[in-house]
């Protein structure tokens, strides 16, 4: 299955307590009242920054404990971080090795309790822990982030913040129910919102002539900035060049896929390249059942169009991340669930 985005962000923010399928998106929409148990899995563990959210996989199963059940992708947005991910990805899990590009399963039965959480101001996308001392109302994920937005101008938002307090507690005083509200998070760095549209792959196989499969192919190029269409110009051996090419000629059957996503036994990626590929025994068992891990979804280098990155030496690039999660979707007593990313760097 092929997910493309629509829209062109920024869009209007969704509820975060809602259940959304596709998305790729700056808003995460987290189960309030479950947790991360370790504190350090929303930082990168390389640099400590708290990482960016990138997009999200609602994959529903059907087992009672996965009738709800939605994959949550982060990472840095430093390159560097990246680099050195890839060598941190070849240690064994047993290693713990540093990351900076985690991903999350959360999953819930049908019949559950779960209540909104209040999210950082800076990022809208971490629990909030630490409230800003004027206000007393602005939460922040992390001290880095409560500097961040001090320096951006919060003590100006401070008085306001006050004054539409104590509306909010008068309109209470006189009986009236005040509307819900919309986190406006700070952060200029986030990326845009949008949502992904699904599509089966087998659709572009069977339907599309060779002219449209062309017509797609310019689509692409033009759509797609100089810095990615011309990545195959850095490969040094004949073999990357070769898979580049097929793995571009797959991708032009519908250019502006950005995920890829098949959950079966015998699902195997779409690797841009020979090199960097993991073995069986590079990917680790589940770190929860001691199960194996299988393909679930892997992210393509088009999204990083839609993002707005920059194409300079040190901005955020991959040629795939794939996604490998537990067979069984163990329901651990940890309510998310970290699983496994290998990155394909061009």
């Amino acid at each position: 299955m092929a997910g493309g985005l629509k829209g062109d962000g920024p869009r209007k923010p969704l509820s975060s307590t809602s259940f959304l399928p596709f998305q790729g998106w700056r808003r995460t929409c987290l189960v309030g009242s479950r947790k991360f148990a370790i504190r350090r899995s929303c930082l990168c563990d390389i640099c400590g920054e708290p990482l960016q959210f990138v997009l999200q996989v609602y994959a529903p199963e059907e087992k009672q404990s996965t009738f709800h059940r939605t994959l949550f992708v982060f990472m840095c947005m430093s390159m560097a971080c990246l680099r050195r991910d890839q060598h941190e990805q070849w240690k064994c899990h047993r290693d713990n090795p540093s990351r900076s590009v985690k991903v999350f399963r959360c999953q819930l039965p049908r019949d559950n309790p779960f209540y909104p959480t209040s999210l950082c101001s800076w990022c809208g996308t971490w629990k909030g822990i630490k409230r800003c001392t004027g206000c007393r109302q602005t939460l922040y994920c992390s001290e880095k982030h409560w500097v961040k937005h001090s320096l951006s101008g919060h003590e100006f938002e401070c008085q306001r913040m006050r004054i539409s307090s104590q509306l909010v507690e008068g309109s209470s005083a006189n009986g009236e129910t005040p509307s819900a509200v919309v986190l406006k998070v700070a952060s200029k760095t986030l990326w845009p919102e949008y949502k992904i549209i699904q599509e089966f792959e087998s659709a572009y196989d069977t339907q599309m002539s060779d002219d449209n499969v062309n017509a797609n192919s310019m689509v692409s190029r033009n759509q797609m900035d100089d810095g990615l269409m011309s990545i195959a110009d850095n490969f040094e051996g004949d073999g990357d060049k070769k898979n580049w090419a097929s793995f571009q000629e797959r991708i032009d059957l519908a250019p502006e896929q950005v995920l890829r996503y098949c959950r079966s036994p015998d699902a195997k990626p779409l690797w841009p390249l020979t090199s960097g590929r993991p073995s069986k025994a590079d990917i680790p068992k589940c770190h929860y059942c001691d199960g194996p891990l299988c393909f679930e979804f892997q992210i393509l280098p088009q999204l990083l169009y839609y993002f707005h990155v920059k194409n300079d030496v040190d901005s955020l690039d991959w040629a795939t991340i794939v996604v490998y999660t537990c067979e069984a979707s163990c329901d651990a007593s940890v309510a998310y669930k970290e699983e496994f990313a290998w990155v394909q760097i061009s």
